[in-house]
């Protein structure tokens, strides 16, 4: 029987009464966010970063830096965004660091790789969701490059101590990338600060999420730092070199914007997304074909705004690498009109939560038939019912459940607070998107 507080915990996602009429303003890109920030704490003078996103993981990213001594200047804008000033020490804090990573995988995964770059000593935990999730191949490979561990429980996982003291780049290294990209982008972001530079391989096998690691790639390349990419895009070098500070503006979360234009297709009508790139290295760019394949009728007009008209149905698809954008993809497969499969993303059993038992779970509780494979999911829509969802405190679990709760009438997600991680107003942007149907009907 539940107790209050887990029946006060549960959100009725709100169910879609006619079709969408709605532009939504999404946050800044995460991913993008904590990359500008870690290269800023590396650069040989200040940086400028306009439209950061304020959100539980840039907060910790900002929390980290700041134990390494960087310091850092907050404006808010007229236009609700955040600039930040970024001033970098003559050298990077070596002693005594404690890190928080909360559940960001890009603290997790990138700051330790920074604190090598630095030569420090530094101690990292976070959430206990975090103490599950993979870090060995990262810190494998800056063990191969001199620095030492010391485990707080078990070997390659949080918690952990690191003495970089006697780290030293240039030689060849390879690093496991079949379980995150971040793996092999926490290398490269710190390669040109490495003394002596970073030669990069990818260990055989998959490598998961190759358009993060094309991302990190373009960024640095961006910012001045000359990357070599060996023809299969499995091989990476990076000469020593100063990154001086920069200024950028950066762009919309993209990937968070999947649900809102997902949306369109489950309850019809248009939702806009302002300011899309009309080129992007950013995983959510996706969404244009996806959508397109699955029934919508979509169009990027001349003041970079990107409408996306729902159909009569939703087609199901087989899609590969879908990565990040699997939830909602899966939560629209649920809702389709014909079978779909999904491959190419085993590694996000390794995410925030397990997301393929979670999906397979979640979607299972509304009706569909979910099977996971080796690689993914196969997903069959079924007799629709209400359920209570969980969200395994991963923003985009909890994503997925509000997308079925607009087709679905009775649907409660479970913690929608946890949506914070990247975005922290979610549940307001969503009331507000499907009251745009509930007019239209009235």
């Amino acid at each position: 029987m539940s107790t209050t507080n887990e029946l006060q915990n549960y959100w009725p996602a709100p169910l879609a009464a006619g079709p969408l009429n709605a532009t939504v303003t999404v946050p800044a890109s995460k991913s993008l966010s904590n990359r500008y920030l870690l290269l800023a704490a590396l650069a040989t003078g200040p940086s400028t970063i306009h439209n950061l996103l304020i959100s539980r993981d840039t907060e910790l990213m900002l929390q980290a830096l700041a134990a390494f001594g960087v310091q850092i200047e907050r404006e808010e804008r007229a236009d609700g965004s955040t600039t930040v000033r970024v001033q970098p020490p003559q050298r990077l804090t070596t002693h005594e660091v404690h890190v928080d990573c909360g559940l960001a995988g890009t603290v997790m995964r990138f700051v330790p790789a920074l604190a090598a770059a630095a030569g420090a000593q530094a101690h990292f935990d976070g959430d206990p969701a975090a103490r599950v999730r993979p870090m060995a191949p990262v810190l494998d490979a800056l063990a191969r490059l001199g620095a030492r561990f010391d485990f707080g429980g078990e070997p390659g996982k949080l918690p952990f101590s690191i003495d970089a003291g006697a780290v030293r780049g240039g030689q060849p290294i390879t690093v496991d990338g079949s379980a995150s990209s971040q793996f092999v982008s926490a290398l490269l972001l710190v390669g040109h600060a490495l003394p002596g530079g970073l030669q990069l391989k990818a260990a055989d096998g998959p490598l998961a999420s190759g358009d993060h690691i094309a991302m990190t790639v373009q960024t640095l390349r961006e910012l001045g730092v000359q990357v070599n990419v060996d023809a299969d895009g499995r091989g990476w070098q990076i000469a020593e070199q100063p990154m001086v500070g920069f200024e950028v503006t950066v762009e919309p979360d993209l990937s968070n914007a999947g649900p809102f234009l997902a949306a369109a297709l489950v309850a019809g009508g248009t939702v806009r997304i302002p300011f899309w790139p009309k080129e992007t290295t950013q995983v959510g760019g996706k969404w244009v074909q996806i959508l397109g394949d699955m029934g919508a009728r979509i169009e990027l007009d001349d003041a970079s705004v990107l409408h996306v008209h729902g159909g009569d149905e939703i087609r199901g698809i087989d899609y590969a690498d879908a990565s990040e954008l699997a939830p909602t993809l899966a939560a629209l497969c649920a809702l389709a009109n014909s079978p779909s499969e999904l491959t190419g993303i085993g590694h996000l059993r390794g995410h925030e939560t397990d997301r393929l038992a979670a999906l397979e779970t979640e979607l299972r509780r509304v009706g569909a038939y979910v099977e996971q494979t080796d690689t993914g999911l196969r997903i069959v829509p079924g007799p629709r019912r209400a359920a209570d969802l969980l969200s395994y405190e991963d923003h985009r679990m909890a994503t997925a459940g509000a997308i079925l709760g607009l087709a679905i009438d009775g649907v409660r997600v479970q913690n929608i607070g946890t949506t914070a991680k990247t975005m922290p107003d979610f549940p307001r942007l969503w009331q507000d998107m499907v009251a745009t149907g509930q007019a239209g009907r009235g």
